[in-house]
């Protein structure tokens, strides 16, 4: 349940580090799992607080004195951070026994938990485990509460009763609980303990996310989606869609514009124009256009015209006037023999 026995009952690596603790599997796994949430210092002050029985007195001549001072430490949300906030202010205050006897709080319960923690402090040393403070984000310290008492999980079913999950046993919050009288009561809660009176009592209870649940617990529980979150997260989704393809039309304009300007500053540069997204012919290429019609002219005949109607004409009446010239140049001249002349 808790992770540290597999399938065939053999023990995890999770299960050799709880092992370690001299805790119930509840509050190891409540303070590795704070420790992976960088909260095991808050852990620690809760587990050592739960290790004693009580840590507030209530003299019966003072009664409603010692309630109003115990409501100061009421965190709304959990009793385990309430015992964390008497704990943290009681260091704050130099850990006196003073402030212990203002505060209807037992000094000796608070020194027992000081000398818990400092040994729990050296079991994670020894284990290499870290020892990390959230601060004061307490919601990380209820989700790793969570962690350790997820089978312990309870849902509300009328006012101040809750159900456990799981066994399906009734409870109820015990009227000493900060989360009693709130005006307002948490949908979810775990608990450290049951108390049997004349009613079944939850003890020292903190409200939790139900995802938390889910994802804590995966193979009891999980988180059914009502018909206005599914299309509540269907518009989501469609809201991303749309804004990421207009981002995708942005680019592509914005590329398509600087594509333009290179074009046209090759236009003003006397370079080669090619049409925008076509690639441009290699300067190489050019050069051995130009060399191949060179060429060409060069082996054309330098008396030869380009064929066309009106210079066929003209060379034909040349070529025939040269001939005539040159026939009567080589003609020799008929001289009549004198003797002919003679006769």
């Amino acid at each position: 349940m808790l992770g540290a026995l597999d399938n065939l009952g053999d023990i995890t690596t999770l299960g050799n580090k709880m092992a370690q603790f001299p805790l119930d599997p509840p509050l190891s796994k409540m303070l590795i799992v704070g420790e992976e949430l960088g909260c095991s210092e808050e852990i620690m002050t809760v587990v050592s607080m739960l290790s004693v029985p009580s840590i507030f007195f209530r003299p019966k001549d003072r009664a409603d004195e010692s309630d109003a001072a115990r409501e100061k430490f009421f965190v709304p949300e959990s009793d385990h951070l309430t015992f964390l906030n008497v704990y943290q202010q009681w260091a704050h205050n130099g850990y006196s026994a003073r402030w212990c006897g203002d505060h209807f709080v037992h000094q000796k319960s608070l020194k027992k938990v000081r000398e818990v923690r400092g040994q729990l402090e050296e079991i994670m040393q020894q284990q290499r485990l870290q020892v990390n403070s959230i601060g004061t984000d307490w919601d990380v310290v209820r989700k790793a509460i969570c962690a350790g008492y997820f089978h312990n999980a309870s849902k509300l079913r009328g006012i101040g009763e809750y159900v456990n999950l799981r066994s399906r046993i009734p409870a109820n919050l015990h009227p000493t609980s900060s989360l009693y009288g709130l005006g307002y009561t948490p949908d979810y809660v775990v608990y450290h303990e049951v108390m049997y009176t004349v009613k079944e009592y939850m003890q020292t209870v903190t409200a939790v996310d139900p995802y938390w649940l889910a994802e804590l617990g995966p193979m009891f529980f999980s988180v059914k989606e009502s018909s206005s979150d599914f299309h509540a997260k269907q518009r989501q989704e469609q809201e991303a869609r749309r804004q990421m393809e207009y981002e995708q039309k942005l680019r592509d304009d914005l590329e398509r514009q600087a594509k333009q300007e290179e074009a046209e500053a090759l236009v003003r540069s006397g370079g080669q124009v090619v049409e925008v997204g076509k690639k441009r012919a290699p300067r190489d290429n050019l050069r051995k256009l130009k060399s191949s019609d060179a060429t060409e002219q060069e082996e054309r005949p330098r008396g030869k015209k380009a064929s066309g109607p009106s210079a066929v004409g003209n060379d034909s009446d040349s070529d025939s006037a040269a001939a005539k010239r040159r026939r009567a140049a080589g003609r020799k001249p008929r001289v009549r023999s004198a003797w002919a002349a003679a006769g």
